[in-house]
């Protein structure tokens, strides 16, 4: 089978593979057909994995994927497959994993080189047109892998083989259970504790990342141990990040990553799935330290998330680009002379609370920021500030406008629907509750045969889901369960999880595939294991069946929870970095917390205390007074009394005795 000689990615439902539509690269979507292509023609396959938002990815297109003379020579040597990461994050994580195992460092555009069965055997990240930054020009590199492949293929294929090899047995491995152990979540903390930026927050160096699993790891070590030391590196890591320039203070928002160790210059690529990550950690530490800046980035954030991000039916797009006009920032930076420009007399109180920075090396506008005084004052003197912000965004949004990736990714949109009906409940918005209900019917209404879509744009839908998107919406379902005391998103979290168990499971029933069982043109079935920006597929999905098993009180699905966990727990000991997703959700497999509240719905006392008091580790489930039927079961199948308020509190299967008074149960909750 031989493909049509020409560029195949018009008619690609990503908005990233449409982006090269008009390359002269005769680029393939990752198909059998594309793979197929490479067998019949007998020729190595060059896989490029990039995605939308990714400056990188777009240097890599300008310099050499639109050029003729590079594209010449793509199409003579190789058959070119182009990868949306998002939209295929298995055949990402396959290549990613083959790249560092070669010892090279990983990133995007990942660019690698595979025999025609798709079997890795050499790879880089950007290659420069001509050769600078001490890489070889790309032209260079696919003639000497052209020479490679002519003269030592025997050679080639047995690397191939090996990597391969090396990469199943790191992401699909069987490894013996392990015992759940406390101290593997106190062991985490203490080597993550090791690594924090004291004074500047997040890990130490630079770039800086968000990091949300180790940042969980550190909180979920408060929450059990009492260790405030690792409670306040998160606050001070959100606190820095939040005056940082990684921090959109105009508009709302997060980008992935900044450049350098201030959280100064990011790359202003802003990724769905970092605010979901933003919106859930600021509710948690506005709960535990009353800090009004992380309720105000939460309120900033959602606007910017309704203002921009939401797409037709009410889910949310998967990012927006960093670039515009063909320059980094550019939408994002002001110069001096610009704010004064639109504030006039009032531009003196703007930099009273904002500082414009152009570090060395930064070669656009300068970087909006705050010092901490700064941001403390803000803080107190919002309300000054509102209007101000309010014009900036206004002639901002005169710009041109960096590029939206509409597409809709599932999982990503599970883990904003839960964030969102968690600030919900905290900061009494019904409207972020709406929100998130909405997206939440838009992704499941999508479903064929009962099989949720991974992707959509408009009316295109890439099947099959993969775990973490059953996962990422099971715990979805839960949290607007917990928002609205709604039964059936219980009902519809369940039948994410058969769902899971049909196509996923392994067959020793020990864990799951993030790769369906039909699917037919993955070269590797993995697991899902390792952590990336966000926990892994694995963690999301014993975090389900653990919060799932509490809220119906089923015992088989807790037992079932438990081994998930011990043989997730067993895989991760063999890795050597991205376990803390697995670990964080062992700890919450070790000891489920459940709130059990029969309240008044018209005038509750107790239920405002379970929402100002928000626990990654709880499950809440509300009955009302006087409520006969979907009451909560507790602990030994016994039915809690409705007569009046009360609260019970439970760990496992044992409970609290009941609380009824409010002053009592947030001592309690805040203990």
């Amino acid at each position: 089978m031989t493909l049509p000689a020409q560029n195949l990615l018009a008619e690609e439902a990503s908005p990233y593979l449409q982006q090269h539509s008009g390359n002269p690269v005769h680029w393939r979507a990752w198909s059998p057909a594309s793979l197929e292509e490479a067998r019949t023609l007998d020729r190595p396959i060059l896989l490029s994995v990039g995605y939308a938002a990714c400056h990188w990815c777009h240097v890599m297109a300008h310099e050499s994927f639109e050029n003729d003379g590079v594209a010449a020579v793509m199409n003579r040597l190789f058959v070119n497959i182009k990868v949306d990461r998002e939209e295929r994050p298995d055949i990402d994580q396959i290549y990613m994993a083959a790249l560092s195992s070669m010892g090279e460092q990983g990133g995007w555009p990942l660019t690698m080189f595979l025999t025609p069965d798709g079997k890795p055997f050499w790879g880089g990240t950007y290659f420069p047109r001509e050769a600078r930054y001490g890489r070889p020009g790309f032209i260079q590199v696919m003639e000497a892998v052209d020479k490679a492949w002519r003269e030592k293929r025997d050679s080639l294929h047995q690397s191939a083989d090996g990597l391969t090899s090396h990469v199943e047995a790191r992401l699909s491995g069987t490894h013996a259970r392990q015992s759940l152990d406390r101290g593997t979540l106190t062991d985490l903390a203490g080597r993550i504790d090791g690594m924090i930026d004291r004074d500047l927050g997040g890990l130490r160096g630079a770039p800086k990342f968000p990091n949300a699993p180790f940042m969980l790891t550190l909180w979920l070590s408060w929450l059990r141990d009492g260790n405030a030391a690792h409670r306040d590196d998160v606050l001070v890591s959100l606190e820095r990040m939040l005056g940082g320039g990684i921090y959109d203070h105009i508009g709302g928002g997060l980008s992935r990553y900044s450049t350098d160790a201030e959280w100064l210059v990011p790359h202003f690529e802003k990724m769905l799935y970092d605010n979901a990550e933003l919106i859930r950690f600021c509710n948690w530490a506005f709960s535990a330290s009353g800090n009004h800046l992380f309720r105000i980035r939460i309120e900033e954030t959602v606007d910017w998330l309704l203002r921009e991000m939401r797409v037709t039916g009410g889910a949310f797009a998967a990012s927006l680009d960093a670039d515009s006009e063909g320059e980094e920032g550019l939408f994002y930076t002001w110069n001096r002379q610009e704010i004064e420009a639109v504030l006039g007399s009032d531009s003196a109180l703007f930099f009273k609370y904002f500082t414009l920075s152009a570090p060395h090396g930064w070669e656009g506008k300068p970087v909006v920021h705050q010092t901490r005084g700064q941001q403390a004052q803000s803080v107190a003197d919002r309300e000054k500030l509102m209007p101000l912000k309010a014009r900036l965004l206004a002639v901002r949004e005169e710009r041109v406008r960096p590029g939206l990736d509409a597409k809709t990714l599932t999982d990503w949109n599970g883990l904003m629907i839960a964030a969102l009906a968690e600030a919900g409940r905290s900061l009494g918005r019904p409207d972020c509750i709406e929100a998130a209900a909405k997206a939440f019917a838009h992704i499941s209404g999508a479903s064929r045969d009962g099989r949720l879509p991974h992707s959509m744009l408009g009316a295109r839908k890439l099947f099959p889901a993969l775990s973490s998107d059953y996962a990422a919406m099971a715990n979805a379902a839960i949290s607007l369960f917990e928002a609205s005391g709604d039964w059936s998103y219980i009902d519809q979290a369940k039948q994410f999880i058969e769902q899971l168990d049909h196509w996923h499971t392994d067959a020793a029933g020990t864990g799951y595939y993030l790769t369906a069982s039909d699917s037919t043109d993955v070269p590797i079935r993995i697991r899902g294991d390792v952590d990336e920006a966000i926990s892994s597929a694995t963690s999301q999905i014993i975090a389900a069946l653990v919060r799932l098993a509490s809220v119906t009180g089923d015992l088989d699905l807790g037992e079932k929870a438990w081994k998930i966990a011990e043989h997730a727990a067993g895989r991760a000991a063999h890795q050597a970095y991205g376990q803390a997703g697995i670990v964080n959700a062992c700890a919450l497999a070790i000891e489920p917390l459940k709130l059990v509240i029969v309240d008044s719905l018209e005038d509750p006392k107790l239920v405002p205390v379970a929402n100002r008091c928000p626990d990654p580790r709880r499950v809440d489930i509300i009955a009302a007074i006087g409520s006969e039927t979907n009451r909560p079961l507790l602990p030994g199948g016994i039915l809690p009394p409705a007569d009046k308020a009360g609260a019970w509190l439970c760990t496992g299967q044992v409970c609290l005795p009941v609380v009824t008074d409010a002053g009592e149960l947030e001592r309690l909750l805040r203990r």
